[in-house]
């Protein structure tokens, strides 16, 4: 109550209570919660593909077993606190996607139960040795945390009966394979299988999906992710590359041979681009394979002006290429095996050109 208090007090003088994701609306939402002693919090990962999926499957559970239940947002960027958190009444918290800052979740499970999803290896040190009855963590690094949530609430409806004695379903069949069909490309995303042949064009489709995952903001996301549809997804996302492959393929039409560091790290197929940097990794992938055709090394060099500053990306489809030994060890740039960039001054540009540059004609 005194947190309520202080919420109101602060809203009233006009002064600014927080900034971020601990935001007014979540507090004073959890300021309600506190009045309304509402005993369950869902806590998801923001803004996670796999948090806001696993919050929906808490919501439709909550919503059809009729039990109250306050769901918000969880940034890394300025995190709620545990005193945030003392909800009158409450019994349970469940975090998904997240296990919280260190030592969070044991803080608060001193107060409710907390159960907590998540499928990162990096966060099983964070994972207590003696996790006590009113701390539970499913951290399963072979399945996402949309899935194992979904699977969660999928389970603990199947127990609740409906007045007529009918089986209460977390979703129903027209939604079903729709959903989980979205499930399973979130899940391969997730753990970084990118096994599924179309899972780039999937995550470019659901991308646009990104500013509609806070529920606070926006509260109709829950129908809107139940109405994804992953087939059109990849259809949205495959016309998205073949367009920007079509606009990448009418700037090859000047080829030249570039000689990488003067001809150190070999020769390679490079284009200048000052107008279409934003094509640079489609340009530099498919001068990747043209190089590898014409007997070079398997690598596209993209060339651009860069606030005044001359720029080289270095792009390979070849796994056993790495790009990077130039732009790092020779050139003082970054990035990892199949793409690179660094700073070039005109000068030296100029030596890896042979006077002039040899245009090639594929």
């Amino acid at each position: 109550m005194a947190f309520a208090i202080a919420v109101l007090r602060q809203w009233r003088t006009g002064l600014p209570l927080v900034r971020g994701f601990r935001s007014n609306a979540a507090l004073e939402a959890l300021a309600k919660a506190s009045e309304e002693r509402i005993p369950n919090v869902v806590l998801y990962n923001y803004p996670s593909f796999s948090g806001a999926f696993s919050a929906l499957f808490a919501h439709l559970f909550h919503s059809q077993v009729n039990l109250p239940c306050l769901i918000l947002p969880f940034s890394s960027v300025e995190p709620l606190r545990v005193e945030d958190l003392c909800v009158e009444g409450l019994k349970k918290c469940y975090f998904l996607d997240f296990l919280g800052p260190k030592g969070f979740a044991e803080e608060l499970s001193r107060r409710c139960e907390v159960i907590g999803f998540d499928h990162r290896k990096s966060v099983l040190d964070e994972v207590p040795k003696d996790c006590h009855g009113n701390l539970m963590f499913h951290v399963d690094l072979d399945k996402s945390s949309s899935t194992a949530a979904y699977e969660y609430f999928s389970a603990a409806i199947s127990e609740v009966k409906s007045n007529d004695g009918d089986m209460v379903r977390l979703l129903n069949l027209t939604d079903q394979d729709r959903v989980e069909m979205v499930l399973k490309y979130i899940e391969d995303g997730d753990l970084r299988r990118l096994s599924l042949g179309d899972i780039k064009a999937f995550n470019i489709g659901l991308g646009e999906w990104r500013s509609k995952l806070n529920c606070i903001t926006n509260p109709h996301m829950y129908e809107q992710l139940l109405e994804i549809s992953a087939v059109e997804l990849i259809n949205k996302g495959s016309s998205y590359i073949s367009a920007r492959q079509s606009a990448a393929n009418i700037l090859l039409d000047k080829v030249f041979k570039v000689r990488l560091g003067r001809g150190v790290y070999g020769e390679c197929l490079g284009v200048r681009v000052n107008r279409n940097s934003d094509l640079s990794d489609e340009i530099g992938k498919e001068l990747s394979l043209r190089s590898a055709a014409a007997g070079l090394r398997p690598i596209g060099a993209v060339i651009y002006m860069q606030r005044n500053n001359l720029k080289m990306c270095l792009r390979s489809t070849d796994t056993a290429t790495d790009t990077s030994e130039v732009a790092k060890k020779a050139y003082g740039g970054g990035g990892s095996p199949c793409s690179s960039s660094f700073m070039i001054r005109m000068d030296e540009y100029n030596q890896w050109l042979c006077v002039q540059p040899q245009l090639i004609k594929l």
